[in-house]
């Protein structure tokens, strides 16, 4: 139950955030869709590895994947889809402790809190890279191909 908990609560987190970002109402479904699905893969990674950093990797090459493709869907740029829904996988609570370790001067709980945080977000920046390098090879081979 608890996992049905934390994907609505994705859907609902990046459905907040597309109207926000004044994303259009057609559009508004799908870019909730995508947190749901990076969260989901964020959760089914946890059955192969309890590392938080290859499943923030993982789940962001996917949410880069269902972003791109659901541009060329709805004929849109693929940031519409790629912000909205990666709002579940920013850390923020590795934040918020790392934040306050250095309120409380516990440097070296702070320097290791703080070394997670800047991992977790290399993580998903690098899925996000990785992805987009990824499927404009594929591009770049289509067109040559054609």
């Amino acid at each position: 139950m608890t996992y049905v908990i934390q994907l609505v609560t994705a859907f609902i987190g990046s459905l907040g955030f597309s109207l926000l970002f004044n994303v259009r109402r057609d559009r508004l479904f799908p870019a909730a869709m995508g947190g749901l699905l990076a969260w989901g893969v964020y959760l089914l990674a946890g059955l192969l590895t309890p590392w938080d950093v290859p499943r923030f990797f993982v789940s962001s090459l996917a949410l880069t994947l269902y972003a791109e493709i659901m541009a060329r869907v709805k004929k849109s740029p693929a940031t519409v889809f790629l912000v909205s829904a990666s709002i579940p996988l920013i850390p923020g609570g590795s934040l918020y402790t790392t934040m306050q370790y250095a309120v409380s001067a516990q440097w070296e709980a702070f320097s290791s809190q703080g070394m997670n945080t800047l991992l977790l977000a290399g993580a998903i920046a690098g899925g996000m890279l990785c992805m987009m390098a990824i499927l404009h090879v594929f591009h770049r081979l289509y067109l040559l191909l054609r």
